[in-house]
């Protein structure tokens, strides 16, 4: 009889349908963030923030990440509606995007209904509008990606291969909703489709934002709905039923401890030592991701290309960089989706998930080294002309290539770490929600870090998004080593090898 009951607590994987649809909501959201990625950097430069300020305005998104997806995390844990843990989080989550977005477009239009005069470069309401609606879109989407990756864990069961494929088909959709952002904020008359977004507060440029935004909010709530309307999920109450080890442990630490903060500390107690050296590399591969991610466009416009934000001939040429910057993070996207796909493979093929993350480490960091290179021969193409002129083909070729090869380390960086984080926390007393938002303060601590130091770094060597990349490559090489050195291997990985290393002694 106790038998009995004990298999019936066994929670078995869902049917990767099921995964493949909670996955597709990576696309709603990555269109918004490919969209923040691309086009709002140059745009708060528009409404008069200076370059130097400007990554001081991605603060919020650290900032809610580590006080939000830990939060949504732990109350997801035990959460008792009887729509299920994570899915209450997801749909308020999206819900909530939309009012950010419409914030984010329509500032410039709620800024001079306020008193902003369209001729002045500062423009302090819009300003302020569009710092409320980023602030909201990032709590937004943190309430969004933590609950979605834990209802991935959740239906994976503990099956380690189910979770990697689970992490991957995330991956996977988030470089399709990059595609299509991207595409869309590389296309200069999509406002045509919605001729309204045109006003006398609002240019061209931000016309497109706001088209981009419709577009965005239409797939997000599409592919919530449809996943959301199609996988049910285990309510609370049964998975507390007798037997089942995973709720009695939570409960005891919950008892233990009581409050958020009480159960933070214990989740950082309980930490082992292969999670703890997860978030270390973590925390390097972010540092040497987010000035990068943060700047990309901004690069292009700027060191590229050589223009400068606003009007005139030097902003004609920043916008066409800004745009050139968008396709080459679509190309990033690509190469991205077919990545994501091959990931488990392709760690398979190189002796595991350790060896895979610390080698395409060592890309990046070479990738974020050539920005160099690729910037002192724009410069010298540019050197002793009197007119602003795009780059040689050769050289917009060669940053478009170093666009697209990026794709490679990011679609490990969106996949491996968490389902190494659900592995490794599978034995641990915290929710799968929990330990996910401890692994996103390993991410958002390093991006709290750059933003607040890359401008006046950047300033201090004389402008420009040069010194805060050198920095990335450092950060990258670190992480690779570290990776190598001292992460250990899933078991999944260990049998594996094991199994490899039998084989091969029978055929000698």
């Amino acid at each position: 009889m106790e038998a009995e009951t004990a298999s019936k607590n066994i929670v078995q994987p869902s049917p990767l349908s099921k995964i493949i649809l909670v996955a597709s909501i990576a696309a709603g959201v990555q269109f918004g963030w490919a969209l923040q990625l691309s086009l709002l950097t140059p745009y708060v430069q528009l409404l008069g923030i200076p370059h130097t300020w400007a990554a001081f305005i991605w603060l919020c998104g650290p900032i809610s990440g580590m006080l939000v997806q830990p939060i949504v995390g732990y109350h997801s844990d035990r959460c008792a509606s009887r729509f299920g843990r994570r899915r209450p989080f997801i749909a308020a989550g999206s819900s909530f995007v939309a009012v950010a977005v419409f914030l984010i477009g329509y500032s410039a239009d709620l800024g001079h209904l306020l008193g902003d005069h369209v001729e002045n470069a500062m423009k302090p309401r819009a300003i302020a509008f569009f710092v409320v609606g980023f602030w909201i879109l990032d709590v937004s989407n943190n309430m969004l990606q933590g609950p979605c990756r834990a209802l991935l864990a959740d239906l994976s069961g503990k099956d380690q291969k189910r979770t990697r494929t689970a992490n991957a088909f995330f991956s996977f959709f988030m470089a399709v909703g990059n595609i299509l952002g991207f595409a869309a904020g590389s296309y200069t008359h999509l406002y045509k489709v919605f001729p309204f977004t045109k006003t006398k507060a609002c240019d061209v440029y931000c016309a497109n934002l706001k088209s981009c935004f419709f577009i965005s909010i239409a797939l997000l709530l599409s592919v919530t709905t449809l996943a959301l309307y199609t996988v049910k999920e285990r309510t609370l109450a049964s998975l507390q039923e007798p037997g089942n080890a995973g709720a009695e442990a939570e409960d005891r630490v919950d008892s233990a401890e009581g409050p958020f903060f009480g159960e933070i500390r214990t989740a950082f107690k309980g930490l082992q030592r292969p999670m703890w050296i997860l978030l270390l590399v973590t925390c390097l591969n972010w540092i040497a991701w987010f000035p990068f991610l943060l700047f990309d466009t901004d690069w292009m416009g700027r060191e590229v290309y050589g223009g400068i934000a606003g009007k005139g001939p030097l902003g004609i040429m920043y916008n066409r960089g800004v745009r050139a910057g968008a396709l080459g993070l679509m190309l990033n996207s690509v190469v991205l989706g077919f990545m994501s796909l091959g990931v488990n493979r392709l760690a398979r093929g190189l002796g595991g998930v350790k060896r895979l993350w610390g080698i395409v480490n060592f890309l990046l960091a070479v990738c974020l080294a050539m920005t160099v290179l690729i910037t002192k021969l724009a410069e010298s193409a540019r050197h002793g002309t009197a007119e602003p002129r795009s780059p040689p083909a050769g050289i917009k070729a060669g940053a478009l290539a170093l666009f697209s090869v990026l794709g490679i380390p990011l679609a490990v960086t969106y996949s491996i770490p968490f389902a190494l984080a659900s592995i490794f926390s599978n034995t641990s007393g915290a929710g799968q929600g929990l330990s996910l938002g401890v692994l996103n303060l390993a991410i958002v601590v390093p991006q709290m870090l750059v933003s607040v130091a890359s401008g006046p770094w950047d300033d201090l060597f004389g402008g420009g998004n040069l010194p805060a990349f050198v920095v990335g490559a450092v950060a990258a090489t670190a992480s690779g080593i570290l990776a190598l050195t001292m992460l250990p291997s899933p078991t999944a990985d260990l049998a594996a090898t094991k199994t490899a290393v039998s084989s091969a002694a029978m055929f000698h």
